[in-house]
């Protein structure tokens, strides 16, 4: 071989690597954008990426998350989520308000959500088994578990005439909750005082309206906006004595009577697989809502020795976890 062509090949096996990582695809950006903040959801972001794991992604090896945390502010959620547009993420994983406010600034990057609505009925998608739009999901379904919170709160309490129910206005399908609850109420032949917040202010005051309107206890609807205040309403129901109940364990942890809903982080892990499977190429107008179907049952019997209380022993029985 003449030393004219041997420098032009090993000039080409020289310049084939440099070509090669030139076309190595960009490595996908997720959005994660959240009502809550870094601290207290740092459990869900590590089942989050749990699911991601399933799916193939590792954060940082071949998938980047931008995180985007409201802490609590709902208002804050629009200009955080039109910032994940203008980063131009391949997919945005949000939880109820912040799919409001990413469905919001986008039509076309795919939206994956996490949300105790009905995501027919308060618009996300046209059908859970055919989206048909940019989003789609993980659903628990919560309004029917709302009305059993209500019902398991009046087996505790059987003489209670009177009980308040806490709904934030701002979540997607608050109307559709206090519906239901009021027919649940009325089922029963309780009075049903529905109380509002959507704010860190709120928080402060809903325990001691409770205690001013002399019901006997308290059903929390579900939303990421007292999941963020959870322990914090815990606390609160024990101070003031007000038997609680709420969807999830931490509220219990810190003092709440019952909790009852699904293992959220379980559905952090469902929406790290979903969105793993939109990054694999799976169109969300064609990936059908999955609808959570895990529910644990918690009480407390130190908040209710607290309470003067005594627990059924049919409550007990079917009960997941008993704090003692």
């Amino acid at each position: 071989m003449k030393r004219r062509a041997l420098i032009i090949l090993l000039g080409g096996v020289t310049a084939w690597p440099f070509a090669a990582h030139a076309q190595q695809p960009k490595m996908p950006v997720i959005g994660f954008l959240n009502t809550r903040g870094p601290a207290e959801d740092a459990r869900l972001v590590v089942a989050f990426r749990q699911g991601l794991t399933e799916m193939g992604y590792v954060e940082g090896s071949n998938v980047k998350i931008e995180y985007r945390w409201a802490e609590g502010h709902s208002d804050r959620l629009s200009g955080l989520a039109a910032d994940l547009v203008r980063h131009q993420v391949s997919v945005i994983a949000a939880n109820s308000q912040a799919t409001v406010a990413a469905k919001g600034a986008t039509s076309t990057i795919p939206i994956v959500f996490i949300t105790g609505a009905d995501p027919v009925q308060v618009g996300f998608v046209t059908s859970l088994r055919r989206p048909g739009g940019n989003l789609t999901g993980v659903a628990s379904l919560d309004t029917e578990l709302g009305r059993k919170r209500l019902q398991m709160l009046h087996e505790l309490l059987p003489n209670a005439g009177t009980i308040a129910a806490l709904v934030n206005p701002t979540f997607p399908g608050s109307d559709v909750q206090t519906t239901d609850l009021q027919a649940a109420a009325g089922a029963l032949g309780v009075r049903l005082h529905v109380l509002h917040a959507s704010t860190a202010a709120d928080i402060d005051i809903v325990i001691e309206n409770v205690v001013r309107l002399q019901a006997s206890g308290l059903v929390i609807a579900n939303d990421p906006f007292f999941s963020s205040w959870s322990e914090r309403l815990g606390a609160l129901a024990l101070r003031h004595r007000v038997p609680a109940i709420y969807e999830f364990h931490p509220f219990v942890a810190a003092g709440g009577l019952m909790s009852y809903g699904g293992s959220i982080t379980d559905l952090y892990r469902l929406l790290g697989t979903y969105a793993g499977r939109v990054l694999k190429g799976e169109k969300p107008a064609e990936l059908p809502v999955q609808q959570a179907t895990k529910v644990e049952l918690v009480i407390n019997l130190k908040a209710a020795k607290a309470l003067g209380l005594t627990v059924p022993t049919a409550l007990l029985v079917r009960a997941d976890e008993v704090i003692e």
